[in-house]
């Protein structure tokens, strides 16, 4: 990788980070001389990272406005949730045919962490390890372009949802326990399973982050003459 392609994926790593964070809100525009001075860069990686970025739907162009951050409709944030629950299945039935040793190892000391944190009552510590456990199950998989799929989908999840944790948080890290298990053991339809479970358990604590608009189909409207008609 050039120095160049490295910028350039610094700098659209940090601004998918404040996109996700809300330090950019949606519809916002992104103008590159100001997100360039923000990121001590040029304008090139800048140019380059709004390219990567529209193609992962987090940066929109608009006419007459350019560069905008998207405001993704309610119904583009619920079909994430679906796309989430299709690929975190298979994404651990993947990881139990083809995780390391030092996958294993990276899970076992996330899920005794997370369940040590449950068990003490310290859950502002458990979407720091929920999603280190996911996102290092997701490279378990042994799959390139689903590993940058899954973490893709995670982001704009975490982008677009709060997630209010369950009063039960214990019960999430006994699933992730549960899920590393069948992995550990490479029984790749039982991680299937249990992730599915998790997932579908999860779901009533996502609620939206912002006011989303509602996907609307506007009719085509006729191209102005210039002239104007009489009241």
């Amino acid at each position: 990788m050039t120095q160049g392609q490295i910028s350039v994926q610094r700098i659209s790593t940090a601004i998918r980070d404040d996109i996700v964070s809300g330090a950019l809100i949606p519809g916002s525009r992104l103008v590159e001389d100001i997100l360039a001075t923000r990121y001590g860069v040029s304008r090139v990686p800048v140019r380059e990272a709004l390219r990567t970025l529209q193609s992962e739907g987090f940066v929109t162009a608009r006419r007459h406005a350019g560069a905008c951050v998207a405001a993704p409709t309610a119904q583009e944030a619920a079909d994430l949730l679906d796309l989430r629950a299709l690929l975190e299945p298979m994404g651990a039935a993947r990881a139990a045919a083809r995780r390391t040793d030092a996958h294993l190892k990276v899970l076992r000391g996330v899920v005794r962490l997370g369940r040590e944190r449950a068990r003490r009552g310290c859950p502002g510590d458990l979407p720091r390890l929920d999603r280190w456990f996911h996102e290092t199950l997701a490279r378990a998989a042994g799959n390139p372009g689903l590993t940058a799929l899954l973490t893709q989908v995670r982001r704009k999840i975490e982008w677009m949802y709060v997630v209010e944790l369950p009063a039960r948080y214990a019960e999430t890290w006994d699933d992730h326990g549960a899920v590393l298990d069948a992995v550990t053991r490479g029984d790749a339809e039982a991680a299937r399973a249990l992730m599915a479970s998790h997932v579908a358990r999860s779901l009533p604590a996502y609620r939206p982050r912002h006011r989303q608009p509602a996907a609307v189909r506007h009719p085509q409207r006729p191209v102005s003459s210039g002239r104007v008609r009489s009241p």
